[in-house]
């Protein structure tokens, strides 16, 4: 791994300004994106190395964060298992895992990733294109996420019923036979990424908060453990960053034991406090709330500066491994001076 700021933090040994990267940093409310969704397709945009390559590049270019993250969508692995995909107003799968009976459909396999290698080749480029002191983050779904989507189609304003089918599947031996066909080629998606030259891969678990604390820990954690294992043996250096959303510190007290060098926190946890308690174990990426950033330019900085202030009254060891951002993507209506004047403003504090 080349030395960064961003590198540096993800081993709790930053001793100057801490790095910046958002979720969906490349996004809607980008004047940049908005430009390339008028030429391309969401597809396209994703699956043409070039083109993914420039979105991903745009808000490096444009805001100066610290860190890459490739533009793409979890949901691929899916598409490659044989669920179908397409795009129109969001993500849809052809068909779904509503029973035991439909696993029989779903392919599994390492060799699977041979569909994904248009994510290698944007990654590849990236960091060719990227400046050195730089950091690039490749990304998957979480195994569980990816569950959730396979038995409903999304996780997001699903119904009570849809709900309440995925979490059963969790027990009635769905899971289970969802992620024997997965882990292999979820590890082997992650090495892709790896050997292309990501500093890290961050498993994005937005559905981990849809489950109680026991499922979580019987179910989810050792199938975590399962792929952490996997691709250790096909990557032992690339650091592992694992963000969970709507969870809490009962649920990071299941990941102590595991690889995993950074912990992605959303919004409701407080910041500083979680710097406190968990930083020696993890690096901490998170965790401003989204929604600040569509307050106008005066509330914004009033609200930052106060959380931003917090943290810095911290002993200067609590920050050796804090990567700040949000605690979760970038809200479409986002303004971009607000994305500027978030930037503009950390720099200030910190440096």
């Amino acid at each position: 791994m080349t030395k960064t700021l961003f590198s540096s933090t993800l081993q709790k040994k930053n001793t100057s300004r801490p790095p910046v990267w958002f979720m969906r940093q490349a996004g809607r409310y980008h004047s940049h994106y908005q430009r390339l969704r008028q030429k391309y397709s969401f597809m396209d945009l994703c699956k043409t190395p070039e083109v993914a390559c420039e979105a991903t590049l745009g808000p490096i270019e444009d805001f100066g964060f610290d860190a890459a993250i490739l533009f793409s969508d979890l949901l691929f692995p899916l598409e490659a298992m044989g669920m179908g995909l397409h795009y129109d107003e969001g993500p849809k799968l052809d068909w779904h895992i509503r029973s035991k009976t439909d696993l029989k459909q779903l392919k599994g396999g390492a060799q699977l990733a041979s569909h994904l290698k248009f994510q290698a080749e944007a990654m590849q480029m990236i960091r060719k294109k990227l400046a050195p002191e730089k950091g690039l983050l490749g990304f998957v779904g979480g195994p569980l996420t990816l569950f959730f989507y396979a038995v409903e189609g999304t996780h997001q304003g699903a119904s009570a019923s849809d709900l309440a089918s995925a979490r059963t599947g969790l027990l009635d031996g769905r899971f289970e036979g969802f992620c024997e066909r997965l882990l292999p080629l979820l590890a082997e998606n992650m090495a892709l990424q790896a050997r292309a030259g990501a500093d890290t891969v961050a498993i994005l678990d937005t559905c981990a908060g849809e489950i109680d604390l026991g499922i979580y820990a019987a179910q989810v954690k050792p199938t975590l453990s399962a792929l952490l294992e996997r691709f250790q043996r096909l990557c032992p250096h690339t650091p592992i960053t694992y963000y969970s959303k709507g969870t809490g510190s009962d649920h990071w007290a299941e990941l102590t034991n595991l690889p995993i060098a950074c912990l992605g926190i959303d919004w409701n946890s407080d910041l500083a406090n979680s710097l406190v308690r968990w930083g020696d174990r993890f690096a901490i990426q998170g965790n401003i709330d989204p929604k600040w950033l569509l307050l106008d330019a005066i509330e914004l900085e009033i609200k930052l500066r106060d959380a931003f202030m917090k943290v810095k009254a911290l002993p200067s060891t609590a920050r050796k491994g804090w990567i700040c951002g949000l605690g979760h993507g970038v809200l479409p209506k986002t303004p971009e001076s607000n994305i500027r004047l978030f930037l503009k403003l950390q720099k200030e504090l910190f440096e």
